[in-house]
């Protein structure tokens, strides 16, 4: 982490761990990355079991130096910027966390409440780096998380495999309407869903979108040719037309359900 990030890290966490209802504070790993990075950004978790400041309140605790503060209509997350660097706040209840985490936990029949959200916001509660914590809570969450049974990588995968059948499906309707517009979507989609199927196959949470890409190339278990096969899916070569991407997502797909 660079020294000035580390400043400004050490310095919320400071202030935020004041409030009595903030249980934990975690950083994000996009504040790993250099200043001058365009994915750079500080982003802390403030994991809160009381009340804490609103809106309005917190804007003006947060500094004289802070620009162009905006918060979210739920206020669950503030923005700004403090000498041209972007900071990204986000409470979240410790309450919520802690009945969501029951729920996939112990009854498979719940893994629709994170089909559309997906696994990221288990990423981060397993991976931010913890600056604070009051209690045990933060490590008692990551121990359920990474203990999680195989039930719930099984069924999850289901989910996403489904989800990715689906969306191959859309893929070739596109392409016979030669409907670019829709074949570019259906294309993102199912490229994404394929990895997330992949992640629930190993086992691992998914991370960030900048971090999709190379952790995908991580994974223990891929499909033979899958990295080969995936950095020509996503080459923007003239001479890789519609079709021929359409046929290796077809390839792709077939060698996921086969794993």
């Amino acid at each position: 982490m660079k020294y000035k990030t580390k400043l400004l890290a050490e310095r919320f966490t400071n202030m935020l761990s004041q409030w009595s209802g903030v249980e934990c504070i975690s950083l994000n790993e996009a504040a790993r990355e250099d200043t001058l990075d365009p994915y750079f950004a500080l982003i802390l978790d403030v994991f809160y079991a009381g009340p804490i400041p609103d809106a309005e309140e917190r804007g003006h605790l947060y500094g004289e130096d802070v620009a162009a503060f905006e918060t979210s209509g739920r206020t669950d997350k503030d923005r700004f910027l403090i000498g041209g660097l972007p900071v990204r706040l986000e409470y979240k209840s410790t309450q919520q966390i802690h009945t969501l985490v029951s729920l996939v936990s112990t009854d498979s029949a719940s893994f629709w409440i994170i089909k559309d959200s997906g696994t990221y916001g288990f990423y981060r509660l397993t991976q931010g780096e913890i600056l604070f914590y009051r209690t045990d809570w933060i490590q008692d969450i990551r121990k359920r998380l990474l203990n999680l049974d195989d039930t719930f990588w099984v069924q999850m995968r289901h989910i996403y495999q489904s989800k990715m059948e689906h969306l191959l499906n859309d893929l070739g309707a596109a392409l016979l309407q030669e409907d670019d517009f829709n074949y570019l979507i259906s294309s993102a989609l199912f490229i994404k869903t394929a990895c997330l199927t992949l992640f629930c196959i190993n086992h691992q949470f998914e991370p960030s979108h900048r971090a999709y890409y190379k952790q995908t190339l991580k994974l223990s278990i891929l499909p033979e040719a899958f990295q080969t096969q995936l950095a020509t899916f996503l080459r923007g070569d003239p001479e890789i037309t519609n079709e021929r991407k359409y046929s290796l997502a077809q390839r792709m797909a077939r060698n996921i359900v086969a794993l």
